[in-house]
């Protein structure tokens, strides 16, 4: 992951943030499975997820529909804050404090990539928004305005993105792979890292802990 740093991608041009496509760690059921719009809401990866790019991560889905799904892990910190990616893509930060936060392991495609999760939508070059009231941005020029203090006053910034093709996220949470909940922005945006997951295990009133031991025990 780290190696590949110096290869981000921040188009400045307006294209469309991304196309879904499967990431290629799980084997899924590809019998049709009713579908189900989870885009807004959080996957919380069960205890017995197998796909190491996934275990005990909390996963904001951006877009869902009968095509597959997308959505990037926001609670796997990566060894980079922003303070270094703006300084590997030329922009100037002026905020010590904006700096110091962290980037995320967004998912296993397009890890050369960068995304950025924010409120509001707002109008950049290239948005994808979400019920209107989040947006997930690809191009440079949300980060330029960051750098300027101008930015979104809310933001979480990832490397790469999670993709499912058309059937597979039913098709996981069908074989008990996912908890789902509807997403909370404050946990998003106001939750350090590491109390992303357990908060939202919180909106379904059960302990990740417990669950933990329970899988572990079965």
């Amino acid at each position: 992951m780290t190696e590949r740093h110096g290869f981000l991608r921040w188009p400045s041009q307006t294209e469309r943030p991304v196309q879904i496509v499967r990431h290629r760690g799980s084997q899924y059921n590809r019998h049709p499975v009713k579908h189900v719009n989870l885009t807004n809401h959080f996957l919380i990866a069960m205890p017995s997820m197998a796909d190491p790019h996934f275990s005990r991560t909390l996963t904001y889905i951006c877009e869902h529909n009968e095509q597959g799904a997308l959505g990037v892990v926001v609670n796997r910190p990566i060894d980079l804050n922003l303070s270094g990616l703006f300084e590997r893509i030329n922009v100037t930060l002026d905020s010590l404090e904006v700096g110091r936060a962290p980037v995320y392991f967004g998912g296993p495609v397009q890890t050369d990539r960068g995304f950025v999760l924010h409120r509001p939508v707002g109008a950049w070059n290239s948005t994808l928004a979400v019920q209107d009231r989040l947006g997930l941005t690809t191009s440079k020029d949300i980060l330029e305005a960051v750098g300027k203090g101008e930015g979104p006053p809310k933001l979480l910034v990832t490397l790469g993105y999670s993709g499912w093709g058309a059937g597979q996220l039913e098709s996981e949470i069908k074989q008990n792979a996912w908890l789902t909940v509807e997403a909370k922005d404050a946990i998003l945006f106001d939750l350090p890292a590491e109390q992303r997951l357990p908060a939202a295990m919180g909106l379904l009133g059960v302990d990740y802990a417990r669950l933990s031991d329970s899988a572990g025990h079965a």
